[in-house]
């Protein structure tokens, strides 16, 4: 096996491991990190054909490539989880720097909506 695919190979399970995190953390972007990681698994097609068969990433991949956007489910449970997460860490630290959070809050719910509409 060559150098290349090796390393292109490893780069990929990083990536797609980066990207599963954003199952949990609802500030983390998925999206970029599998679309990486299948450029990176196209030196290599039969471990890429295996990604595909994840629905999970499939489903983020497919979606780019269509260019249709995020499901309204995905639009839902990433908000739900933005805004908890950011109400809580604002009873938490009790200080002016919920504003900052609140900001934070904006930008990305602005992001996510823009995502989700079709191309």
């Amino acid at each position: 096996m060559q150098l290349k695919v090796i390393l292109f190979t490893g780069l990929g399970f990083v990536f797609l491991a980066l990207g599963f995190i954003g199952l949990f953390l609802p500030i983390w972007p998925t999206t970029p990190f599998v679309l990486v990681a299948a450029a990176c698994f196209s030196v290599n097609p039969k471990i890429q054909s295996q990604i595909m068969k994840i629905k999970f990433f499939r489903e983020h991949y497919e979606n780019y490539q269509k260019r249709v956007g995020l499901p309204r489910k995905n639009v839902i449970v990433s908000l739900s989880w933005l805004w908890g997460t950011l109400i809580l860490s604002m009873i938490l630290i009790k200080s002016y720097w919920a504003l900052l959070l609140i900001l934070v809050g904006i930008a990305v719910t602005w992001h996510i909506l823009h995502m989700s509409k079709r191309k």
